[in-house]
C-alpha cells in the first residue's frame, strides 16, 4: 500500500509542477488554479496517510489502521506557520 501512496503522491508532484509552470508563464486559467489548488489538498492528505502508516509500523502497530484524515487536519501540512499577530 505504501507504494500505492507513494505513486499518487508522485503523480500529483507532477501534475502540481506542470500546473506552477503555467502559472508562473502567465497562461494558468481558473480551472487550472482551481486543479491546483486541489492537487494541493490531496498531496497534503496522502503525505499525511504515508506518515501515519509509517509511524504506525515504527511504533510496531498495523500500518493499514491509518486512515485518511479530513483536509482540515492536514491542510497546508508542509507549509511554514502563519505568524503571530505582533
Amino acid at each position: 500500500m505504501d507504494e500505492a501512496i507513494t505513486g499518487r503522491i508522485n503523480d500529483l508532484a507532477h501534475q502540481e509542477h506542470s500546473l506552477l509552470a503555467k502559472e508562473s508563464n502567465g497562461t494558468a486559467t481558473e480551472s487550472d488554479r482551481a486543479r491546483l489548488r486541489a492537487v494541493k489538498e490531496q498531496l497534503d492528505q496522502s503525505w499525511d496517510l504515508l506518515r501515519q502508516r509509517r509511524a504506525r509500523r515504527d511504533a510496531g502497530l498495523d500500518p493499514d489502521g491509518a486512515t485518511a484524515r479530513p483536509l482540515k487536519t492536514v491542510e497546508h501540512y508542509d507549509d511554514t506557520p502563519p505568524a503571530r499577530p505582533g
